[in-house]
């Protein structure tokens, strides 16, 4: 987390944008943060970034140089899942977090294991040798198959009511074709969670034209 000077930040939105989104075209966390940003309805510029030429000012807002980075006023975050918890506390309507403390903790640890589990091995799927490659997609097909039981019986990961939970899943949900990833049969109860996350209207609004394109190609 960083903060600038007001001064610096006045160029980086027009004041009726409080907040700005710098988000990957095709970046999956990017697109974890652009589906909260519109479940929440929020009032936020969105620059969309090539991140193969990247604008010099990112890297004056975010040490690392990647996105997402958000500027709210005189704050710039970055990291998807810092930024999703920051949105839900600052904009408390609707909810996408449970209430109580231990359900809280209980989704904070999902979303870990999403990203330590499974997002991690994104980057085996896309760059590294076949066989590498294949495990990756093989652990994630089996970890998506083993929670797909959890949808029998309830709407989203955390019962009724989409969460950031839901939000953080559903970019790699969307990508499985594009990533050669086919769930077997008894993975049903997923797939049909997946629909109804993507028939959703903000689901729909989070989707840059490049992000459509890619799974139209694979249809």
């Amino acid at each position: 987390m960083a903060r600038l000077e007001k001064s610096d930040l006045a160029s980086l939105a027009a004041r009726k944008h409080i907040m700005t989104l710098y988000s990957g075209i095709t970046d999956v966390y990017s697109h974890r943060t652009r589906i909260v940003l519109y479940e929440k309805d929020v009032e936020c510029q969105v620059i969309e970034i090539d991140v193969r030429k990247k604008p010099p000012e990112l890297a004056d807002l975010n040490p690392y140089n990647r996105v997402p980075t958000m500027v709210d006023r005189d704050l710039v975050l970055y990291e998807s899942l810092l930024i999703n918890e920051y949105l839900d506390e600052r904009l408390p309507h609707p909810p996408l977090m449970p209430v109580d403390p231990v359900s809280r903790a209980k989704a904070r640890l999902m979303l870990m294991r999403f990203d330590r589990d499974w997002y991690s091995l994104l980057p085996d799927i896309e760059r590294a040798d076949k066989k590498t490659s294949l495990r990756a997609r093989n652990a994630i097909r089996d970890g998506l198959t083993v929670i797909s039981p959890v949808f029998k019986d309830q709407q989203f990961i955390l019962g009724e009511e989409i969460s950031l939970v839901d939000c953080s899943l559903a970019p790699l949900l969307w990508r499985l074709p594009i990533y050669g990833i086919e769930l077997p049969r008894q993975a049903k109860p997923l797939m049909d969670y997946a629909e109804r996350i993507f028939e959703r209207k903000a689901f729909r609004l989070s989707l840059t034209e490049a992000e459509k394109e890619l799974r139209a190609r694979v249809k």
